[in-house]
């Protein structure tokens, strides 16, 4: 297409120029994270990286996981991978986790570049905002705030496990453990995650508040930290924390309540260990991965709660995936304003727009569909139960890492399912569907029409 030429006026130049660009955001976003896939593939696979043989395939589907903040795992990462191999993973799941757009737009600050339109239009999709002015400012918000954070979190489990594991390998761990938890991956460096710590209150607390710290976005922490008062929160901030809250006490009370008399998880408990276990499980579906119970020993019913914990995931601008608990909200108040036959849906006196409620319901039904065809093949590939299939699906499309014992059994059908799945959540399925779907301006309307539905 040509863009200059005498007889082409400014106005279409611009026009032409907007639309040489359409689609190329999400695909360049994507391709950032698939190169830094491949990237870490080949570093997994230097001979210094493991201490036991790794195959092609096994590098690929670790490497994946650790950029897309899932923490499924094929092999044992604390036994298989050495302490460079280790560092990789925990580096390939800070640049997925904070995002690449992050980094790029702060090293070419500081290095005096200017961000062009079309960077622009890249970080807007990473960082789903609206308002390509302060992407800048958010960016480096985002990586300031997050390393303070992670800061906190190494210094509080470094110490605590010195006495248990010497200065040196409580540091690394505290280094691995705090990016894992703060960028919802899940990764843990024992065969038994953290179900050894299950009753241990300063454990599961940190590693809970650094993965909830991290999945309720940064957007929600900047604006708490500009406005610290309820009111003057705005409405995106105040559906997240109030989801969020609501979310996390239901699942602890369901939890609890179903497990008590399970002699596998909670019943040889003390009663403080029952709800650190129930607190621990209910909110690390949304998106961490780690677990202090052993997930194949759960009720089905719990097991249930916690697909569908996953499925909603955390929130927009944070290092957690899943359709996010926004969405889930913007959802049921639709669902609720239809019932009601309300002429349009309100949320803490504001009105949500019409498109939003599209943008939700897209991404829901996108999400189900890729969901649905995934367990589909799975059940063609592997031999195992629904249950299990279902889980390991949805886990991977959440990006949340949690397994009932099916990963390291997958065959290599299964396992390039789970890696197509996990990239897909991390890219989001909303942006995957930009590929497959430009805009088109309709000059032609026809009459609407009315159809039954239910």
């Amino acid at each position: 297409m040509v863009l200059w030429h005498p007889s082409v006026s400014p106005l279409e130049r611009k026009t032409n120029a907007a639309k040489k660009i359409t689609g190329a955001p999400p695909l360049i976003l994507a391709g950032s994270f698939l190169a830094l896939i491949l990237l870490g593939t080949c570093l997994l696979k230097l001979p210094f990286a493991t201490a036991a043989p790794l195959s092609w395939s096994q590098s690929l589907f670790t490497a994946t996981s650790a950029v897309t903040v899932t923490g499924l795992s094929v092999v044992d990462t604390g036994t298989v991978f050495t302490t460079f191999g280790q560092t990789v993973i925990a580096l390939l799941i800070q640049c997925g986790g904070l995002g690449l757009m992050t980094f790029a737009i702060v090293t070419l600050i500081s290095l005096g570049g200017k961000i062009g339109f079309l960077e622009r239009t890249v970080a807007k999709e990473a960082f789903n905002q609206t308002d390509t002015s302060t992407l800048a400012s958010t960016a480096k918000n985002v990586l300031a705030y997050a390393l303070f954070v992670e800061s906190i979190g190494m210094v509080i489990l470094a110490a605590y496990w010195s006495p248990e594991l010497g200065w040196k390998t409580s540091l690394f761990h505290g280094f691995f453990y705090t990016i894992s938890a703060f960028n919802n991956a899940g990764f843990a460096l024992s065969a038994d995650n953290l179900m050894p710590y299950v009753e241990d209150p300063v454990v599961n607390l940190t590693i809970t508040g650094l993965f909830i710290v991290g999945g309720l976005g940064f957007s929600v922490w900047i604006d708490l930290h500009r406005n610290r008062r309820w009111s003057k929160l705005t409405p995106y901030s105040k559906m997240m924390i109030t989801g969020t809250v609501l979310l996390n006490l239901f699942a602890v009370i369901a939890i609890y309540m179903i497990e008590y008399n399970n002699p596998h998880t909670l019943a040889h408990l003390s009663e403080h260990g029952k709800w650190l276990a129930a607190w621990f499980q209910a909110v690390s579906p949304r998106t961490a991965g780690f677990n202090t119970l052993p997930i194949d020993q759960l009720e089905d019913a719990t097991t249930t709660l916690i697909m569908t914990l996953m499925f909603i995931g955390g929130g927009s601008l944070s290092t957690a995936s899943g359709i996010k608990v926004v969405t889930f909200m913007v959802m049921i108040l639709a669902t609720y304003g239809y019932l009601r036959r309300d002429e349009a849906i309100f949320v803490f006196k504001r009105e949500i727009p019409r498109e939003t409620v599209s943008k939700a319901l897209a991404l829901t039904m996108i999400s189900v569909v890729v969901s649905w065809l995934a367990i589909f093949g799975l059940l063609l590939s592997e031999k195992a139960p629904m249950l299990d299939i279902m889980f390991e699906a949805l886990s991977a499309l959440g990006t949340v890492g949690l397994s009932r014992g099916l990963t390291p059994n997958l065959t290599p059908a299964g396992e390039t399912i789970i890696i197509i799945l996990m990239f897909i959540g991390r890219v989001g399925p909303l942006t995957l569907a930009y590929f497959l779907a430009s805009p088109r301006a309709r000059k032609l309307r026809y009459p609407e029409t009315k159809l039954a539905i239910g």
